[in-house]
């Protein structure tokens, strides 16, 4: 598959005026009223900090311009990826999740391995900052917005109702499937696993928008060992073909990341119940996680990030006939700033051509931000 690029990449969410200038992983999507929006886990310090939120953009103009980034998940805690599903006549969902107080302290004091002399000695401002608000969360404040989290809005994102839990996640969020229903398939939070009914890792659950609850269809079956090392299956996002099948897309990796980091794809063939086993499309360290859409020309297009073949960047892959098969390994971004990157998301603008949105630095020791990169099919 051929396309091109149309102009060149740029940024559309940051916050440069203060310390908080840490933006990742991002969702994009066409609201039921024709508005683009965009979501990401912004205002942050760095990549694991307590001060993430979930925050809403939006452009009037298919991407030329957007609004100043809203946050509509706000816990005590690390909200980190930021998903968007509209459905319906006028919804819209937004998805997040956090770590516990635990994780992220313990994050913050990784580079001291424990040891309170060197804590004293080489602790950082923000080392200190990032701790010192964690010691002011209570348990029962950590409780209340703990594990898989959304919001539901039923007027274009104007207005939010309260914050649900959940006991999963996915870095983009549900999908609206042909009869309206609303899936989401999401990796299993380590804390809200007692809830679950298996030990899977991938589950299917639908939601009611209106009241919030969830209702467990299935999981994605555990993928053997490969590689000689047991494999962890998350970050999962699905979609629904015309025909009615359900393709998701997962990120599978080892505790090695340099033996398995990659995308692998599940089907359903009845509405999200039973699932495949996931089958690997690209390289063992090609990439993850995938966001998949299907173009107006009936081409689906995954959008994922690679950290570890050659240049760190985004790239696409496409398929014709169905998932079926895949054209893989299509750049669309390079970076020369690192591999803190990724986690791509594509919308069709009005014209046909395409908008996608991803994390990326902007200078070595700089913040990520969100970038766009609007791009065409050639054919």
């Amino acid at each position: 598959m051929k396309f091109h690029l149309l102009g060149d990449p740029r940024i559309i969410m940051e916050n440069p005026y203060s310390r908080l200038n840490y933006f990742a992983w991002p969702t994009v999507a066409r609201l039921k009223n024709g508005r683009l929006a965009a979501v990401a886990s912004g205002f942050r310090l760095t990549h694991v900090c307590p001060f993430g939120k979930a925050v809403l953009s939006f452009s009037d103009d298919e991407g030329e311009s957007w609004s100043l980034p809203a946050p509509v998940i706000g816990t005590v805690l690390d909200d980190r990826d930021a998903g968007l599903l509209p459905f319906g006549e006028s919804g819209l969902i937004v998805t997040s999740f956090n770590n516990t107080l635990q994780f992220q302290r313990d994050w913050t004091l990784s580079d001291f391995h424990h040891n309170a002399d060197d804590w004293l000695k080489n602790a950082t401002p923000d080392q200190e900052y990032r701790l010192a608000y964690l010691d002011m969360i209570t348990a029962e404040q950590e409780k209340i917005g703990l594990g898989g989290t959304f919001r539901v809005s039923f007027d274009n994102g104007v207005t939010f109702g309260p914050l649900h839990l959940a006991p999963i996640s996915s870095p983009h969020g549900p999908t609206e499937l042909h009869d309206g229903a609303i899936l989401w398939v999401g990796e299993a939070r380590s804390d809200c696993r007692h809830q679950l009914p298996n030990t899977d890792l991938v589950h299917a659950y639908r939601i009611d928008p209106g009241t919030g609850e969830m209702t467990w269809l299935g999981s994605i079956p555990d993928i053997e060992d490969t590689l000689g090392e047991k494999t962890y299956s998350c970050e999962p996002y699905a979609i629904q073909l015309p025909g009615g099948r359900i393709l998701c897309h997962l990120r599978v990796y080892t505790a090695n990341t340099e033996l398995q980091f990659s995308t692998y794809q599940s089907e359903s063939d009845d509405g999200g119940k039973t699932w495949s086993t996931p089958h690997r499309l690209i390289h063992p360290q090609g990439g993850a996680p995938s966001h998949i859409m299907m173009h107006s020309s009936g081409v689906l297009i995954a959008a994922y990030s690679n950290r570890l073949i050659g240049k760190p960047g985004i790239r696409l892959m496409f398929s014709t006939d169905g998932g079926e098969s895949w054209d893989t390994d299509h750049i669309l971004f390079e970076s020369d700033y690192g591999d803190d990157l990724g986690y791509p998301a594509t919308v069709e603008l009005a014209d046909g051509s395409l908008l996608t949105v991803f994390y990326a630095h902007t200078v070595e020791e700089g913040p990520a931000v969100i970038w766009q990169q609007k791009w065409k099919l050639d054919n």
